[in-house]
Parts: C-alpha cells; sequence; structure tokens
C-alpha cells in the first residue's frame, strides 16, 4: 500500500507522517498537552504538504500504548474515525515497538530495550532485537517499578531507549551499565509506526478499525490519596 497516514501520539510528542510511493512527509514536535487541539488541523496540513487527497489513503496506521492514556485514547480515536470514514485498514503496533523502531532507524541498534515513563512510579518495558530486516519482540511489554526491570544480559551490545531511564529519579539510568548507550530523549516516531505497519500490511494482517484495541498495560491512571501520602513520608 503506497499512500498511508501513520499516527503517533502515545506520548509528549505529537508525531504524524504520511507516505505516497517512496516519499514520507512527517511532522514530530513536543505537543505540550496541544495534542488534541492541534492533531486534526496537523493531519490536513501534512496530507496538503504531501499532495495526498485523504480519500486516496489506502490504510492508516497508529501506535495502540503502552503511553499516556489520553494520547493513546486520542490517536486510536482519530485514527479509527478516519478509517471507518475512508473505509480502510486500521494497522495497530505497539508505542514500544515503534520506540525501538527508532533506534533500529537512528544508530542501527540490533538490540533494544525500550522504556517509557509510566508515572506513578513505574516504567513500560519491553525488550526488542533487530533480525534480517524485522523488529523482533524478545520479551513482553510490561508496567514495572524500574527499580525491579529485569536487567540481566543487558551489556554493551544493548541500547536503551526512552524516557523511562530517567524516570523516577533517575533509578534505571543508575542501574544500566556505564557502557550501555542510552537515550532518554527518545520518543517514538510517526514514521516508525509506519514501517512496522508495513510488516503487518505485508503478512496480511489488516484490522477493521473497531477491532483495534489500545495496550494500556495499567487499569489506574493516578495513586490514591493514601498511596501519594505514603509516598511523602519516604
Amino acid at each position: 500500500m503506497n499512500r498511508i497516514l501513520a499516527i503517533e501520539t502515545a506520548t509528549e510528542a505529537l508525531s504524524l507522517a504520511v507516505r505516497d510511493g517512496d516519499r514520507i512527509w512527517e511532522r514530530h514536535e513536543i505537543a505540550a498537552r496541544k495534542q488534541a487541539e492541534w492533531i486534526l488541523p496537523w493531519t490536513d496540513g501534512l496530507l496538503l504538504d504531501a499532495g495526498v487527497n485523504r480519500r486516496d489513503l489506502q490504510a492508516i496506521a497508529v501506535s495502540v500504548g503502552p503511553g499516556a492514556f489520553t494520547g493513546v485514547r486520542l490517536g486510536l480515536s482519530v485514527a479509527q474515525g478516519m478509517a471507518l470514514a475512508l473505509n480502510v485498514p486500521l494497522i495497530g503496533v505497539s508505542t514500544l515497538a515503534a520506540l525501538a523502531m527508532g533506534a533500529v532507524r537512528i544508530s542501527g541498534a540490533q538490540r533494544i530495550l525500550a522504556v517509557i515513563d509510566a508515572r506513578m512510579g513505574e516504567v513500560y518495558a519491553a525488550r526488542f532485537a533487530w533480525r534480517d530486516g524485522v523488529l523482533m519482540p524478545v520479551s513482553a511489554a510490561q508496567v514495572v517499578a524500574p527499580s525491579n526491570l529485569d536487567l540481566s544480559g543487558i551489556d554493551a551490545g544493548w541500547h536503551v531507549v526512552g524516557t523511562g531511564i530517567d524516570a523516577v529519579e533517575g533509578t534505571l539510568r543508575q542501574r544500566l551499565p556505564a557502557d550501555c548507550a542510552n537515550d532518554a530523549t527518545a520518543l517514538p516516531h510517526a514514521t516508525d509506526v509506519m514501517t512496522l505497519a508495513d510488516v503487518e500490511i505485508a503478512a496480511g494482517r489488516l484490522s477493521l478499525p473497531e477491532q483495534v484495541e489500545p495496550a494500556y498495560l495499567r487499569n489506574r491512571v493516578a495513586l490514591t490519596i493514601a498511596e501519594r501520602e505514603q509516598g511523602e513520608k519516604l
């Protein structure tokens, strides 16, 4: 499929990409809680820049989490609405996988630990490996305190990327090997969402818009009053 729109809103950034044939247009910026306000005009503007009519899109790709609850819901709801209106497939991909794919694209990483700050003293995390031109999950995505995240086998051959590195006062950064490449500023990009969606499309794994669901990993969005008070005492 040559004409695809990709959406990533599960973290601090608003990231959009449009492909027409071999050319890709992307807009990626820290949104500062403006994602809901900017996503539709930015999408229209990017399609205009690419010279692609919305009705000519052949598929839409979206990251489905884990990530910020409101961001995941926003991206998925916009993507579902557009895919339904245009009668095109919707491909949902892991936000952690998109983050790892960025490490492959930027630095040629072969083994990646992707970690996103989940707030509430936890991180979202998963391991990936780049094998034969395909990003493969090595572990299941999880939400865990950075002090409890299993780092066995993580050495100089690994790239650790994502905001989870500096979460909870840099707990994970303090635990990483000194010679392990890491980037705490890395955020998932819509371009990488599109790359992962291409794999699903090639394999024939296409979904109806209503079949794509968010991957929250956690049902709570905030600590209870008792938990906050306990944290203040520590």
